[in-house]
């Protein structure tokens, strides 16, 4: 709080962090929205969300549908939109 009248005062949120899960090793853990990346395709097929096994190291893929896309964009996930070239 800056303390001044008429002087607006910023709030730091949270940061937003999101719980995943390793299909290679089982590993469950927190992820921040900077350690997952989205890319939005023009189907479900090419839509997914990606990170990397905190644990393991492995690179993990996963189908994004609606309310994932939803929620990593809310959360400042880094979104990559992918185009077809029809």
């Amino acid at each position: 709080m800056s303390g001044l009248p008429g002087v607006p005062t910023q709030q730091r949120s949270a940061p937003v962090c999101f719980t995943a899960a390793c299909p290679d090793c089982r590993a469950r853990f927190e992820l921040s929205a900077g350690a997952l990346r989205l890319a939005i395709g023009a189907s479900a097929r090419t839509t997914f969300y990606s990170f990397t096994c905190p644990e393991c190291g492995a690179s993990v893929r996963k189908p994004a549908g609606e309310r994932i896309v939803e929620l990593l964009t809310g959360g400042g996930v880094r979104t990559l939109r992918l185009h077809s070239t029809v």
